[in-house]
């Protein structure tokens, strides 16, 4: 007698359960509530077990951005600084280079002197400043000194940041190798400004030659780091400005083009300028429009054989500036006219203008430093206005720039 019960109670519960199956597949409301909340467990299961990840975005490049302009301030600076630095003729006054330990100052009047004894033991005291008193050294020491704790702060702003954006995941594959150069770059460019110190501590064949470093390594210090800035501040630009939708016209394509070699000869002016820094050459001749009483002066090619006079001239030197600085100007003259015949957006046209008029100003204090015999202060505004052109000139191809594609 149990054996039946329990077939009738299975079979009861059996036709009771698929009716209520039948009922439930009668309500649309209900198997929407179960699709839904099936949906809902099986989204919130897989965001568990998958991690977060930062993938590049506008966001994330702003911040680059940001960041990159920051670096290129930083280095425009250190080029400031490096100019007063050798205008003051202070840049042979720190006679070691050490990563670390020279980066505490002398603090005491004993250390000071042993820092002022080797210094006394080079060529620009014994022949420039052998009537130098010890408050005169702290002087030159200190500003080589800041010129080159600001070069470690360079050198931190890039690489601490890089490190941070890397972990973070806010580097694409290009903009990871842009980084490792960049960071690269800033370490070759202190190993090169030490090798430049060096060549200012030798003793030299003639004992009565005034010491100073290679225009060679002085040119080759400033262009790695204009190298530096430019690379900085078009990353920086891109990642920040929205390019243009322009279409790509024979006439712009050829302004693209111009103002691409405008970059290049404002960037080969501002390195002939060193070359005049290194020998002094703009102390040769300080008249203008003239050299002297003639256009072209007698010494020009007085060197043996012809090349060296390119490079080691003073005669040839501040020629060669003139005429860059000139053909500088007319660049960028004509650039600003072709580009006024053209419909261009409006931050493009801006970009133009400021660049023409910076060069006319920066033409201006260049004539102005030579007729007044080269005042520091007058100088280092010189130096600092070639890096401004050169920084609208680089904001003028960020404006005109294609559109990736």
């Amino acid at each position: 007698m149990l054996l039946p019960s329990l077939r009738t109670l299975v079979s009861c519960g059996g036709r009771n359960a698929g009716r209520g199956f039948q009922q439930s597949n009668r309500t649309p409301h209900l198997r929407q509530w179960l699709a839904k909340r099936s949906q809902h467990s099986i989204t919130a299961e897989a965001g568990a077990n998958t991690a977060p990840a930062t993938v590049p975005n506008a966001a994330t490049n702003r911040i680059l951005g940001r960041w990159l302009l920051g670096c290129s301030g930083l280095v425009v600076g250190a080029v400031v600084l490096g100019g007063v630095t050798r205008l003051t003729e202070s840049g042979l006054s720190m006679v070691d280079w050490h990563l670390v330990r020279e980066m505490k100052p002398p603090q005491t009047r004993a250390e000071w002197e042993a820092e002022f004894a080797k210094y006394r033991q080079f060529p620009e005291f014994k022949i420039m400043n052998h009537d130098m008193t010890l408050p005169e050294f702290k002087f030159i020491f200190y500003m080589e000194w800041g010129h080159r704790m600001w070069g470690r702060l360079v050198g931190l702003a890039y690489v601490l940041p890089t490190i941070y954006f890397w972990k973070k995941g806010y580097f694409n594959r290009s903009m990871k190798g842009r980084a490792l150069g960049l960071c690269g770059f800033v370490f070759f460019q202190g190993l090169l400004g030490w090798y430049m110190v060096k060549s200012g501590l030798e003793e030299k064949p003639e004992s009565y030659d005034v010491p100073r470093v290679s225009q060679y390594r002085l040119s080759a210090h400033l262009g790695s780091a204009l190298l530096l800035y430019c690379a900085s501040l078009w990353t920086g630009l891109t990642l920040m400005v929205e390019p243009h939708k322009l279409a790509n016209t024979k006439r712009l394509n050829q302004l693209r083009r111009f103002a691409k070699g405008t970059v290049g000869l404002v960037f080969l002016t501002a390195l002939s300028g060193a070359f005049v820094a290194g020998l002094d050459a703009g102390l040769v001749y300080n008249s203008f429009p003239l050299m002297g009483d003639r256009w072209i002066p007698d010494d020009l090619l007085a060197f043996s054989p012809t090349l060296k006079n390119f490079f080691e001239n003073p005669t040839t030197v501040q020629f060669d500036h003139r005429v860059l600085a000139i053909s500088s100007l007319t660049a960028i003259t004509g650039l600003y006219m072709f580009s006024r015949r053209m419909m261009l957006p409006r931050r493009a046209k801006i970009a133009i203008s400021c660049l023409t008029a910076m060069a006319y100003a920066q033409v201006a204090l260049g004539i102005s430093t030579l007729l007044l015999y080269v005042p520091t202060p007058l100088a280092a505004t010189h130096q600092s206005g070639s890096v401004a052109l050169l920084s609208l000139a680089i904001w003028v191809l960020a404006e005109l720039r294609k559109v990736a594609k």
